[in-house]
């Protein structure tokens, strides 16, 4: 059995590594996380840039990649706690935007400002308890190359989508895309998709 597998049959094992990861009533890593474990967790990409002001609440339990020439803006939020989060090749992650895991972007996608990209969930069935005490809920999101994600969006958990989208300011995404599609609105749907055949992009 190995020490993970342990770790996880073991409730107060498990209770001890988190309080020895997380402080109570807070959900970033601690201090000695933050310096001795995330600069050297994960992989950067050659003359990729993640700004000095970013929050990063990297743990060592998922991964974390950002592919080379990828840019993460000021104020922005990258969390792996339960999720991997994956960032292809020059990708731009816009000024104060959040992305928590598990979350996979492709190359050359743009994500505007305070866009919101959450693989997570919280669960609300039992009413006897309060949702932020229920478990966990993840869902993987992917969203494919050449994507441009407009200002103020939020795509949400389990949502795929496909490679050369465009997702319009203020959207909230619920469900899949196909590729070569223009979406707005809330919930937002198919506003145009491209026609290879005509070579034009045509409204629905």
């Amino acid at each position: 059995m190995t020490l993970v597998e342990k770790i996880k049959q073991s409730p107060k094992l498990k209770k001890f590594i988190l309080w020895m990861l997380i402080p109570v009533n807070d959900f970033r890593p601690r201090w000695w996380v933050r310096t001795f474990v995330v600069p050297f967790i994960g992989h950067r990409g050659k003359s990729s840039i993640i700004r000095k002001s970013c929050r990063l609440d990297i743990f060592p339990n998922h991964p974390f990649k950002l592919g080379d020439q990828s840019l993460i803006e000021s104020f922005s939020i990258i969390n792996n706690a339960v999720g991997d989060v994956i960032i292809g090749k020059q990708c731009v992650i816009g000024v104060s935007s959040v992305i928590i895991g598990p979350v996979n972007i492709g190359d050359k996608t743009i994500i505007a400002q305070h866009v919101v990209i959450s693989g997570l969930n919280h669960g609300y069935e039992n009413v006897e308890i309060a949702p932020a005490e229920q478990k966990v809920i993840t869902k993987p999101i992917n969203i494919g190359e050449n994507v441009w994600i407009g200002a103020n969006a939020v795509i949400t958990a389990g949502v795929q989508i496909g490679k050369h989208c465009i997702v319009g300011a203020n959207s909230v995404v619920t469900k899949d895309i196909p590729d070569y599609c223009v979406v707005g609105g809330n919930p937002a749907r198919i506003i145009k998709k491209y026609n290879f055949t005509t070579k034009v992009w045509e409204k629905l």
